[in-house]
């Protein structure tokens, strides 16, 4: 493979799968009025946040890490009174118990406003205005949880510029991945170069671990680990369950641990990562393979989300788990065409499962996903694909990806309208 391409693929992986704590769309959201509240150079009197359907959406019923509360109003008030926007998604890394009550007291004060835009210009769009005597300021993020496109203090600006792949932006373009390409880097790059993703195991580990040992949002994963072995028996489906949900759980419920996230995802990064992980210690494989079958799990979600979006009606879980069963696949000794089959079969099994919003139960559908990554794997080891001819399957594997994303990207639009509409109006 071509050096620069190579290298090209490794910043494209480094942006997307990073720490992040709690989940992206309230913690972005910190971010923005952390860094507006900066800007301003005071505790804001007044802050109005107006957002996106998405991230409203998105944003609504997940616990904020340290708080044992959820929602927005307690992650603006924080991103105001002790949020780093130096941290980025990690902004309220430093939120300890007397913080959280001077952010119940910013809250009880109602200096908090909240509006949705209907037409806003991204599907992921913050704009968030602080004001104090006679000063204000404006930070807005647009297309990306951390990409600030608009800087404003007293109604002048101080940093602008056009959205996340604007042509007059300095950013480099990123690489036209393609199934085939995103393997050959997997299973070709030097390790020297790409061993960096096994701390995506350490973190995301780590918060499984956690939330096996105490009580997080609905105890999936606790609750598989204990019971579930009665049920399904100990075998590598229940410890994938286990294990995937049970990260999901402590993220979704609020605890104050840091996973590694993918395309600005957290669930989507314990997605790629956590069935992939534990397959590999069921089977015994080494950390070198390990760290391939992640590269290639992580990367073939984050190609799956170029032509999908950032946020949409799709649950990310469906791209993130088709990503873990093309590293299953790669831990079973599965080449390329093993690897075409089960993005195949996963794409005829669980596409259209809908997004409505972080919350607790997103542990339930991670684990549906992960599920069906090890059951579509093993199919394909056994050289079972679904066929053209069945459903929305081309022959094309990449067809088929993008059969997938025009689905969840264009046709699933007045889904995503209408379970905001069904949020909003309970």
């Amino acid at each position: 493979m071509d050096p620069n391409l190579r290298q090209d693929i490794i910043r494209l992986i480094k942006r997307e799968v990073v720490p992040a704590l709690g989940c992206t769309e309230p913690a972005a959201v910190s971010l923005c009025v952390a860094k507006a509240s900066e800007i301003l150079g005071s505790i804001p009197e007044k802050i109005e946040v107006a957002l996106s359907g998405n991230m409203l959406k998105n944003a609504m019923g997940v616990g904020i890490p340290g708080t044992g509360m959820i929602g927005l109003p307690i992650a603006i008030a924080l991103g105001a009174l002790i949020g780093k926007s130096e941290y980025g998604l990690e902004v309220l890394r430093d939120v300890n118990p007397l913080h959280v009550e001077h952010g119940k007291d910013y809250i009880s004060e109602d200096r908090i406003k909240i509006t949705h835009i209907p037409q806003a210009p991204s599907i992921l769009h913050i704009d968030v205005t602080c004001r104090a005597g006679n000063h204000s300021s404006r930070a807005v993020i647009s297309e990306s949880h951390t990409n600030f496109i608009l800087l404003e203090k007293d109604g002048e600006t101080i940093f602008s510029r056009e959205g996340f792949h604007s042509s007059n932006s300095n950013e480099e373009r990123d690489p036209e991945l393609n199934l085939r390409l995103v393997y050959d880097f997997a299973t070709t790059a030097p390790l020297s170069e790409i061993d960096f993703i096994l701390e995506a195991k350490r973190l995301n580990k780590a918060a499984a671990l956690l939330a096996l040992q105490n009580s997080y949002g609905h105890s999936l994963g606790f609750i598989m680990k204990t019971k579930g072995a009665s049920l399904f028996g100990e075998s590598p489906l229940t410890h994938i369950i286990s294990y995937t949900s049970a990260a999901c759980d402590a993220r979704m419920g609020g605890a104050q641990i840091p996973v590694m996230s993918n395309s600005g995802s957290g669930n989507q990064g314990i997605c790629a990562t956590m069935p992939v992980v534990s397959y590999a210690e069921d089977c015994g494989a080494n950390e070198k393979t390990l760290a391939r079958a992640l590269i290639l799990s992580h990367l073939t979600s984050i190609y799956i989300k170029q032509s999908l979006g950032r946020l949409s009606a799709l649950c990310g879980c469906v791209v993130a788990s088709t990503g873990a069963s093309s590293g299953i696949v790669y831990l079973m000794g599965g080449g390329y065409k093993e690897v075409a089959y089960a993005v195949k079969n996963m794409i005829a099994n669980i596409t259209g499962m809908i997004c409505d919003g972080a919350k607790p139960s997103c542990s339930l559908k991670i684990s549906s996903g992960a599920g069906t990554a090890l059951m579509s794997a093993m199919l394909a080891m056994e050289g079972r694909c679904v066929s053209e001819a069945e459903g929305i399957i081309s022959d094309d594997v990449d067809q088929s990806i993008r059969n997938l994303t025009s689905i969840g990207r264009d046709a699933m639009q007045a889904t995503d309208h209408l379970v905001l509409h069904i949020m909003t109006h309970k």
